[in-house]
């Protein structure tokens, strides 16, 4: 069983961006992701004709750091400037988006990286060297419910507050294939907190006492989304988005307004207490009930397909202080990063795992 420098599980922006920085500086990484493809909360999909971002929807750059990426999608066309704000008038900083939706960040970032993916990641056990990395690949595409319209990714969600487009991860419905093992010197966890205590848990990881607390604290709101297509143009006004501070829903995105699809089709997510309140209803009801919420920013335009997708663990609301978190010392570490470390955003994810492979290459030289 060759060994790896550094075994990362998560395949989202937190994720992809150590892999990219660590295999940078001459280490070998492997991505592992149960989803059919990566992205995370980087989330695109088809939905009829039309193509929708459903988890991010947007992302900022404030940092140097982050605003050097950025200025390189920029040039190589994966990304551009979507618009300067969503409220009158505008606050002037820009909203930047994927050019053919937030999933090609993802995609751009992932490129020649090892990353595998519909592959889950079971436990992990100490051995001489590292880590043995229990892990079985899903079988069928490994992506989604098929079953019907209504799919549960676990743990990515909204945004700042072409072919191959990615969606959720599998669900139980999925079958698993036989196990296997990697190993590596080190792991890097950038799954959503109660994902990564329940692998080190499946394990035989000697998690200390206060790493188990300082996941433990990390707390999300989940988010329901439905993605609208429609006949016509919807009434959302421009630039396309529209951030709400009460009700049940708390963002509209026009998918054709700000590039992203062909056709008209619109993004409504539900709130956090809206989506809390709902997540042990039948599924059928809830996407009726958002729709009729939204139903005044689809416009008169006849609705053609719509689906519900939720997210459980969507948008951190208590974060741990730091860009990550080593939870196990020493010099085979595990370490883990994410949205819910330092900051809930795409920017703040993306630093957070800077910072986690600058942590890992300093502990493994």
């Amino acid at each position: 069983m060759p060994l790896t420098d550094v075994i990362v599980v998560g395949a989202g922006i937190a994720g992809l961006t150590a892999a990219r920085r660590l295999q940078d500086e001459g280490l070998s990484v492997i991505v592992l992701d149960k989803g059919r493809g990566v992205g995370g909360r980087l989330a695109t999909r088809r939905v009829g004709g039309a193509r929708v971002d459903h988890g991010a929807q947007f992302f900022t750059a404030r940092s140097d750091r982050f605003r050097a990426q950025v200025d390189r999608w920029l040039e190589a066309g994966v990304a551009r400037e979507w618009c300067r704000g969503f409220r009158q008038p505008p606050d002037g900083h820009p909203r930047y988006v994927g050019a053919a939706g937030m999933t090609a960040l993802a995609k751009d970032l992932a490129g020649g990286v090892d990353v595998r993916v519909g592959t889950a990641v079971g436990g992990l056990t100490p051995i001489s060297a590292g880590w043995a990395v229990a892990t079985r690949r899903l079988a069928g595409d490994g992506g989604g419910d098929t079953r019907g319209a209504i799919t549960t990714p676990e743990g990515t969600g909204p945004g700042d507050t072409g072919p191959g487009d990615t969606g959720p991860g599998p669900t139980g419905a999925e079958k698993a294939g036989a196990g296997s093992a990697a190993s590596s010197r080190a792991v890097l966890v950038t799954a959503p907190a109660p994902q990564a205590l329940a692998l080190l848990a499946a394990g035989t990881v000697p998690l200390p006492a206060e790493s188990a607390e300082a996941l433990g604290a990390i707390r999300y709101d989940p988010t329901m989304a439905a993605l609208v297509t429609i006949e016509g143009p919807s009434a959302v006004p421009a630039p396309g988005g529209v951030q709400l501070d009460e009700g049940p829903i708390r963002w509209v995105g026009d998918n054709l307004a700000k590039g992203v699809s062909d056709v008209p089709a619109v993004t409504l997510h539900a709130s956090g207490p809206e989506s809390t309140a709902r997540w042990e209803e039948p599924p059928d009801a809830t996407l009726s009930a958002l729709l009729a919420a939204g139903a005044g920013w689809l416009g008169p335009s006849r609705v053609i397909e719509a689906q519900l997708v939720r997210w459980r663990y969507a948008q951190p609301t208590v974060t741990h202080p730091d860009r990550f978190l080593v939870a196990v010392g020493g010099p085979h570490p595990v370490v883990c990063a994410g949205d819910a470390f330092g900051e809930a955003r795409v920017e703040g994810a993306a630093l957070s795992g800077w910072a986690a492979a600058g942590e890992l290459l300093e502990r493994l030289g």
